[in-house]
């Protein structure tokens, strides 16, 4: 049997996606969008096919930009993707901003969901005394612990002790261990007994915590009260396992070809890869 060439594996995969999608171009649909691995590249590139379908998209539908990213970080992918109106919802759900070029720097915050994080801290200092800790909080800004500053925070974060944080309300809290693979972290995790948060591993030692109940689901399903969208003509796209209950969420959920397994397995649908522009086949199917 012949290798399959790239324009088989895409009218395959077009044909999956009808399969799903069929019948929702032209109806008025949320389309929740994850940005890392979905929108952008793991180097923050975004395709101009890319860029030009996402326009296209905003035009026609209500598109959400959901993403792990703190505020700070999301608004720049939100202004290089030229989208002046709509909804972001940053921080894992925890944060939700309308997008409004007559608002002062493009936006307002509409939606905070914060919590104290100060138990699972200190349980997580027990089990995890090397760990990084930084603190997000409701206006963007963000507390870490010494030499911990990341480009994901978005601004530069004030270096505080762990005993400080401890006492901060927090929108997020991110925990990061550069010593432990996802695996090893996994099980520190699970064996701390940490409760009260949500929390999702990415890619590497990561932990992101939030407020109990709180994801991108959760923001996603406040934003479709409010816009009084049927459940049914809800569409997400994402590739993390912080993407699963957005998936799950969606009328159609649709996992990235990069994705991990446990995230593909929860989706009702696979496209291409981020390298080979997966969410742009969706939203082809989703355009009148």
């Amino acid at each position: 049997m012949p290798t399959p060439t790239a324009t088989t594996d895409r009218e395959a995969t077009r044909a999956r996606l009808q399969e799903h999608l069929t019948g929702l171009a032209g109806q008025r649909l949320l389309i929740g969008l994850d940005v890392d691995g979905t929108l952008v590249d793991h180097d923050g590139a975004m395709t101009p096919d890319m860029h030009r379908m996402l326009q296209r998209a905003a035009e026609e539908h209500k598109v959400v930009i959901a993403t792990g990213r703190s505020l700070g970080a999301t608004l720049p992918i939100v202004e290089a993707a030229g989208i002046t109106h709509g909804f972001a919802v940053c921080s894992n759900g925890a944060v939700t901003v309308e997008l409004d070029p007559d608002a002062a720097g493009g936006h307002r915050i509409i939606d905070t969901r914060p919590f104290r994080p100060g138990h699972a801290l200190r349980t997580l200092r027990e089990v995890a005394p090397d760990a990084h800790y930084a603190v997000e909080m409701s206006d963007g800004t963000f507390r870490s612990t010494p030499g911990f500053q990341d480009a994901s925070f978005g601004v530069q974060a004030i270096e505080s002790d762990l005993d400080e944080l401890m006492e901060l309300e927090a929108v997020r809290v991110v925990v990061h261990v550069p010593d432990l693979s996802p695996q090893e972290f996994s099980r520190v995790i699970a064996e701390s007994g940490v409760h009260g948060v949500e929390y999702s591993i990415g890619w590497t030692a990561w932990l992101d915590m939030a407020a109990p109940g709180i994801s991108k689901a959760s923001a996603l399903e406040t934003l479709r009260e409010r816009l009084e969208i049927g459940s049914e003509r809800t569409v997400a796209v994402g590739d993390g396992f912080n993407d699963t209950e957005m998936l799950t969420w969606a009328g159609v959920g649709v996992a990235m070809g990069q994705a991990p397994q446990g995230v593909k397995d929860v989706a009702d649908v696979v496209t291409d890869s981020i390298y080979e522009d997966g969410t742009v086949r969706v939203l082809e199917q989703l355009l009148d």
